[in-house]
């Protein structure tokens, strides 16, 4: 799904409580004449999740939140009671001249357990699951093609259970849980969970990550 990066920064700024960081500020403005996609991935914790895909070079913002339900405006505390049918997700802002859905998917399949049904670790329930929000047809085809192409190689020793769904609406997570291991680094949870799994990621993709500072 393709819309004007002008448009897309004013969306981000209602939503995001401020949390844009000097590093996307400065993304976003190389963005004003050029179009931005959207990809929308849940993996398991939302905080994980944006913490990766925040560190890769072309993503330009990532907003915490929740998706595939029925349930309108949903809040944490009702997500987590796995009622909703929504999953924790995080909505990727990307160019893609610089990062391409392929590559996103990449990243998602190897920075979690996409064999393991509704939890991911210690965080178990729907909400939690291994899912993939596709924005158009193309994003469609190629997240089922490397889907079973990952499955037919036996990556895993039991087979892929993501979930590949439609996009349809997409609610923006409390303004607590965004940014939120960059400001909450020594956070039980995101010492012992976020942090060796960011380590990790990095050797991997040590090529795709953006300059620090």
């Amino acid at each position: 799904m393709k819309i004007y990066a002008f448009l897309l920064i004013s969306l981000i700024s209602c939503n995001s409580n401020n949390n844009t960081t000097n590093q996307d500020s400065k993304e976003m403005e190389s963005l004003n004449i050029v179009k931005a996609d959207t990809a929308t991935f849940g993996a398991g914790c939302f905080w994980c999740t944006e913490a990766v895909f925040q560190r890769l070079k072309g993503v330009v913002k990532v907003i915490s939140g929740y998706s595939g339900g029925k349930a309108a405006n949903p809040s944490y505390e009702e997500v987590c009671t796995g009622t909703t049918g929504h999953a924790e997700v995080s909505q990727i802002i990307y160019n893609p001249e610089e990062i391409t859905y392929e590559e996103l998917l990449e990243v998602f399949w190897q920075v979690h357990d996409p064999t393991q049904l509704n939890r991911q670790g210690n965080d178990i329930g729907t909400q939690y699951r291994s899912v993939i929000f596709y924005h158009d047809e193309a994003q469609k085809k190629a997240a089922e093609y490397y889907k079973a192409k990952l499955d037919k190689e036996n990556i895993w020793e039991k087979p892929i259970v993501t979930e590949i769904s439609p996009f349809s609406l997409f609610y923006p997570a409390e303004d607590y849980h965004q940014n939120y291991y960059n400001t909450h680094t020594n956070h039980g949870y995101c010492q012992f969970v976020i942090t060796p799994k960011l380590d990790k990621f990095k050797k991997v993709f040590a090529n795709k990550l953006k300059k620090a500072g």
